[in-house]
């Protein structure tokens, strides 16, 4: 590391193109799906993954520990602002949110970050939810806080955060479900506290799994415009077709 140069991880994580094949195209889903696809990979292509960025999959995480166990998982902080997002929504749903209601109909902005929003349009849109019926307005507005609090974590993201920080961070969500006492927070939190040393990873780290995602997209997308494959070696031929930079492009998208 030269002096005055901001730290960056080493760039060594598992990609999602090889030239030993796609695991986004490995059918099945399973823990051993996954450790057959490494256990294929050489020696020497294993031994240098020292960082593995995944969403929140217990699957993958089992796989990764036993055929990788040096390497470092990394959770993506999308997948952490999806959970954010879902807490929320969880709750609006189960306050009677339908199309033709103001809660509903705030759904869009409370998706938000309240951070890049100005001070006024966040006052506007908390004296929103607090003219709502309390039943209804207060545990939107507790989601909505809690779901700020969660984001406040992928924020520090490659700032090295120190632990006090993260540890006040980390409390100041957990305490914020518990004061609730809505059974929509105690999943995330339980969720968070399962996979925080992943989680905590990626605060010191700022890796992502944005390759692996896209090309995931790819695949999907090459699947549901043939409305299926009924031959699995055409379906990889496709897609592998599709996901390779020099090939891109060369299928008639006819």
């Amino acid at each position: 590391m030269q002096p005055g140069k901001p730290w960056e991880p080493p760039d060594r994580r598992i990609r999602p193109h090889h030239k030993q094949g796609l695991l986004g195209q490995v059918e099945g889903r399973t823990t051993q799906a996954v450790i057959d696809w490494l256990a294929d990979r050489d020696q020497a292509w294993r031994d240098a993954v020292q960082y593995v960025a995944i969403d929140m999959c217990t699957i993958f995480k089992s796989a990764i520990r036993r055929v990788l166990p040096p390497a470092t998982l990394v959770v993506d902080h999308f997948h952490l602002v999806q959970l954010a997002n879902q807490v929320r929504r969880r709750v609006t749903v189960a306050q009677r949110g339908r199309k033709g209601n103001r809660e509903w109909e705030l759904r869009n902005r409370l998706t938000r970050s309240a951070a890049p929003m100005r001070g006024e349009h966040v006052d506007a849109l908390l004296d929103e939810l607090s003219n709502l019926p309390r039943v209804i307005g207060a545990p939107i507005t507790v989601a909505w806080n809690a779901k700020e609090h969660l984001l406040d974590l992928p924020a520090t993201a490659r700032t090295r955060p120190d632990r006090e920080q993260a540890r006040d961070l980390l409390y100041r969500f957990y305490r914020r479900c518990a004061d609730a006492d809505l059974p929509e927070l105690q999943r995330p939190a339980t969720t968070v506290e399962t996979w925080w040393p992943e989680i905590l990873a990626f605060l010191h780290t700022g890796i992502i799994n944005v390759g692996s995602e896209g090309t995931n997209r790819v695949i999907k997308t090459i699947a549901r415009d043939a409305y299926g494959f009924r031959n699995p070696g055409n379906q990889r031929l496709r897609t592998r077709r599709a996901t390779t930079r020099r090939a891109r492009g060369h299928l008639d998208a006819r």
